[in-house]
């Protein structure tokens, strides 16, 4: 736990394990608040290419001077990012973003802010969290520690069906497989599995089976928790 009455669920895992979504679809079935703190990085980056300052210029503390402007809304089962007080998801998801955010996340004052800004939200919300070292230096003292993997293959198909719609064919699997294991080497020091954490390899699981499992677990921790 970190400090408060509130039940933190944290998921982690590389890129395009699956981590955003079964965590969303877990926060519905519980009644929790999902936490992405990836879209917290992708805030950061969004504000800054708002103020036209070339991306290789970029620093961990100018970007850190952008996060007055973002701001954590709760929604129902969830929470949405505003940038100047005004929505941003569609910006957020766009390729501009989506282009320099791995630049953005491995910047230290950066993911110092990221960290504190997902703290505040689980001291006033039972929230399941996903991202890279959640289970590690974000909530060491997580309730449950969930870390998905899944062969970088099947990563590659899910995520083309995601943008495309459609079946991907062999070739354009293969091209993201390739972009994928370079992102994995890059990540790697950010994607570690915390030593207590609940191993999910979901290779040949439904994501309905996935979010199955970590409910299951979620109720047996709280269960135990509660002594019932």
């Amino acid at each position: 736990m970190t400090g408060t009455t509130r039940t933190v669920i944290a998921i982690d895992g590389p890129a395009a394990s699956g981590k955003s979504s079964t965590a969303q679809w877990v926060a519905e079935r519980l009644a929790f608040r999902h936490v992405d703190s990836g879209s917290l990085y992708r805030g950061l980056a969004a504000a800054m290419l708002r103020t036209s300052a070339p991306p290789d210029a970029w620093t961990g503390e100018a970007l850190v001077a952008q996060g007055p402007r973002i701001r954590l809304r709760p929604e129902k089962t969830s929470f949405s990012i505003l940038i100047d007080g005004e929505p941003a998801e569609p910006e957020l998801r766009g390729s501009r973003v989506t282009e320099h955010v791995s630049l953005v996340a491995r910047m230290p004052e950066v993911r110092n802010w990221v960290n504190e800004r997902v703290r505040e939200a689980a001291a006033e919300h039972d929230v399941v969290v996903d991202g890279r070292d959640i289970g590690t230096a974000v909530f060491p003292d997580a309730s449950l520690k969930i870390f998905l993997i899944a062969d970088p293959w099947e990563r590659a198909r899910r995520r083309l069906v995601q943008r495309l719609g459609r079946r991907p064919m062999d070739s354009e699997i293969a091209e993201e497989t390739e972009q994928l294991v370079k992102r994995d080497a890059r990540d790697a020091t950010q994607t570690v599995q915390a030593a207590d954490a609940v191993l999910l390899d979901t290779t040949y699981l439904t994501q309905e089976e996935q979010v199955e499992r970590i409910v299951a677990l979620v109720r047996a921790v709280t269960h135990r928790a509660d002594g019932t």
